[in-house]
């Protein structure tokens, strides 16, 4: 009888949630059934449905000391129904976790939890996924899990959930990785209010790079050893899970991570990131340099804007480094200096008091002003020329190519140029090319924009070189679309992103040359591999690349104008990688169908034709400067281009993988309907199940719905809602452990070691899960547990949480 019952309510449940998707920002809440309370409801266990519970903020803090992390997690979750709401929390541990020692506190009270292993889990979760009829948590497959209930929370009542868990990084290279699971895409119906993560480093060396492929993170330093990383964000549906990678050692960090498919039949070719930063001592040994200052002072610049720009010169002025020298122009109908050639750092006092005096009035001569300042550069030193303006050239020459030839021949090669357009009246063909034919970069300040929060933020990037004109040799192997190109500058505190392709894969001999103060000087990375096959590590990759690729093609047809060859490259790249671009806006519509070869072409040939016929677009203006700023911040991207707006219902990224949604499919961009046959699946059958284990990222595939078409090894494969003649022998070989991770535990006292699990006993396999008891005490600490088969999905043993009284 008591086991008749606990079934009953396992289906109870199951409807529920066929009608009601459950809620997930890294725990997912499933609401127990909720009983009728008037005649005419369905017949019992069939549940009424009831609202989604909405989550007001999402807050995680880390600690992570000598490699040892503390992650804890604070949710707070409404309930908009009419009735009270209790169930089960559900969080699905990191993939990489091997550890966890945790304390879960549910409003201000121990809760106990249940850890699940893989084997039952992977059971259970396709009985839940056949029973829901809902994919979406097919991508959680192979993660661990900790389970427990939920207080009742009453009628527009809330929630708050507190979770701690622990894990030990390793370090490949002197490289350590995090990464925190906040993919909520698939699960939340309403955006959250407050998503933000906090994450504090103490290292035991120096810590060299810092960065995340995933998300926009401001880092704060306070010492060698220590920093801080953070982002946040408000009313936004997280897709994307949080990854923060940073290097530590004494010497120069140098961190190659790859990505390659060698059965992606279309385009096999491997894609890797190249990450730079100097070795801590490095600004004791730094270059000395030139500071070229170069002010607009012309009359549209007075008022607010003037006075900014004095402010970002005197902070410059005040940072200049000993052994710097510096060159103060002033530019309006004539030229004004501070004196007349470059001056010792020793003198930036006394250019206070000039700068102070300037006062904007005038014209705007560009030509006489860039011809000036190239003419006190000295081609022995590294020089940069910060140049501001905001407004077109109006006296003197005006012709914008002329200007750029002439600047061209005048200027020393070891001369980098830095434009900086305040508002919409700047020729941005003109400071884009000037800052891309001299190694430099343009920043547009926008209306409402602080330029003197700009150019200090610019100025401290760059205050102190220790190695200038970069160069790397990578042996006998074949890179190629490398971005950027050439390599800028190495300034201390900071770091060199770089992006490229390569062909097969397999070890080489890296050498990075370069100069400090006017020295050659190059380092040696040897045996530096190239994967041959990195399925499952760094999938967001091939669309960084793709980013930043795109964003150098985009301003190329800006500067030297439209040709067929770049709009074709730009169409494919943006459809197999789903960067949303100007010319491939039907991604986002279903006006014209864009897979195929057949159909790209169509779409690089109507753009080609129709950019033509158009007249020459305005080098000025706001929708110039904003396309200037587009474009030149997706050739500079950290992070892949984010979906939003309209991009974000029908453009999905899922690894390295595109999918458009047409006609209610989600359809794999690498399908060709002109070239290739489908073989249909149906949902939910043996062969669907064959299907999502063969690969990771064909699961997460599946996750995105009912409807979906995959290619997979050439193959494409179309899950479809009517029977299919598909057999699991007809699907691709299961994965097996390709993407296993190793079950460990806890005994405390963990000793993380470069390169490797932490030396840890195995868990007992024996056991389908472990419950975890509370810890007493009234404040949240932590609980060091013994967990034994922590990476499974967290989805076993759901009927644990539905037990009712009888």
């Amino acid at each position: 009888m008591i086991r008749r019952i606990i079934a009953a309510l396992f289906v109870s449940v199951m409807g529920i949630l066929a009608a009601v998707q459950p809620v997930l920002a890294d725990g997912i809440v499933i609401p127990d059934p909720v009983p009728c309370p008037v005649e005419g409801c369905p017949p019992w266990p069939h549940p009424r449905p009831m609202s989604q519970l909405v989550i007001r903020y999402h807050h995680v803090d880390v600690k992570i000391d000598q490699q040892i992390a503390v992650t804890h997690v604070d949710q707070v979750f409404y309930n908009p129904n009419a009735q009270a709401v209790e169930g089960t929390y559900v969080f699905p541990l990191p993939a990489d976790a091997a550890v966890s020692d945790f304390t879960l506190w549910i409003d201000g009270k121990p809760a106990k939890g249940t850890v699940l292993n893989a084997e039952a889990a992977r059971a259970k979760y396709e009985e839940i996924v056949r029973t829901l009829k809902d994919p979406a948590l097919l991508e959680y497959v192979g993660r661990g899990a900790i389970q427990a209930s939920i207080f009742p929370i009453p009628p527009q009542g809330e929630r708050r959930i507190e979770l701690e868990y622990t894990q030990a990084l390793t370090a490949s290279g002197g490289l350590v990785q995090y990464r925190y699971p906040l993919n909520t895409e698939k699960f939340s119906m309403q955006p959250l209010e407050s998503v933000r993560i906090r994450v504090e480093v103490n290292s035991s060396q120096a810590v060299r790079a810092v960065y995340s492929p995933s998300h926009p993170v401001e880092v704060i330093r306070s010492g060698e050893r220590a920093f801080s990383a953070s982002y946040e964000a408000q009313q936004v549906t997280p897709d994307t899970d949080f990854t923060l990678s940073y290097s530590v050692g004494e010497s120069e960090a140098f961190h190659l991570l790859t990505y390659r498919d060698p059965l992606n039949a279309d385009d096999p070719d491997g894609f890797f990131l190249l990450l730079l930063a100097p070795k801590p001592d490095a600004a004791a040994e730094r270059v000395n340099k030139d500071v070229l200052l170069v002010l607009d002072r012309s009359g549209s610049m007075e008022g607010e804007k003037f006075t900014q720009a004095q402010q970002a010169a005197r902070l410059i002025l005040k940072n200049l480094n000993e052994g710097d020298r510096f060159y103060l122009q002033a530019f309006s109908s004539g030229i004004e200096s501070f004196a007349p050639g470059l001056r010792p750092a020793s003198q930036a006092k006394e250019a206070l008091a000039w700068v102070d005096g300037l006062s904007a009035l005038g014209s705007t001569d560009i030509h006489r002003s860039l011809l000036e300042a190239a003419a006190v550069t000295d081609p022995e030193r590294p020089t940069y020329l910060i140049f501001m303006t905001d407004g077109l050239p109006t006296e003197g020459v005006q012709d914008s190519q002329k200007i750029l030839d002439d600047f061209g021949r005048a200027a020393p090669k070891n001369l980098r140029m830095f434009t900086f357009g305040v508002g919409y009246d700047v020729d941005t063909i003109l400071l884009d090319s000037l800052a891309q034919e001299h190694h430099g970069l343009s920043t547009y300040v926008q209306p409402g924009e602080a330029l003197d929060e700009a150019l200090s933020n610019f100025y401290a990037r760059i205050s102190t070189p220790v190695m200038t004109d970069l160069s790397l040799d990578f042996g006998g192997m074949r890179v190629y679309d490398l971005y950027p190109n050439p390599l800028p500058d190495l300034f201390a505190g900071t770091q060199v992103v770089l992006v490229g392709r390569y062909r097969e894969g397999g070890l080489t001999n890296v050498r990075l040359a370069g100069k400090v103060n006017g020295r050659e000087q190059v380092l040696r990375f040897d045996e530096q591999e190239f994967a041959a096959d990195s399925r499952g590590e760094m999938n967001d990759l091939p669309r960084l690349w793709a980013t930043r690729k795109i964003g150098y093609l985009l301003n190329q047809i800006r500067l030297k104008g439209p040709d067929a060859e770049t709009i074709d490259q730009i169409v494919r790249i943006s459809v197999r990688y789903g960067i949303v671009t100007p010319y491939t806006s039907y991604l986002v519509t279903e006006d014209q169908p864009v897979l195929g070869a057949q159909s790209q072409e169509r779409i690089a040939a109507e753009q080609f034709e129709s950019m033509q016929a158009a007249p020459a677009p305005e080098a000025y203006g706001a929708d110039a400067v904003n396309k200037a700023a587009g474009a030149g911040a997706m050739s500079q991207a950290d992070q892949a281009q984010e979906m939003e707006g309209e991009a974000a219902e029908r453009v999905r990224a899922v690894w390295p993988r595109t999918f458009v949604l047409q006609d209610g499919v989600w359809t794999d961009t690498a399908f060709d309907p002109q070239q290739m046959r489908t073989q249909k699946v149906s949902f939910l059958s043996t062969a669907y199940f064959q299907l999502a284990d063969a690969r990771a990222d064909v699961a997460a595939a599946l996750a995105l719905g009912e409807r979906v078409i995959v290619v997979v090894d050439g193959q494409a494969y179309e899950v479809t809602a009517e029977g299919s003649k598909a057999t699991p022998e007809s699907m691709p070989p299961a994965r097996g452990t390709e993407f296993d991770l190793p079950e460990t535990v806890s005994p405390g006292g963990l000793q993380p070691q470069e390169g490797k699990t932490p030396n840890i006993p195995p868990a007992p396999k024996a056991e389908p899960s472990r419950t975890v008891e509370p810890v007493s005490g009234a404040v949240p600490q932590p609980s060091p547990v013994c967990v034994g088969g922590l990476l499974p999905l967290a989805l076993v043993g759901l009927w644990l949480a539905f037990r009712r009284p009888g």
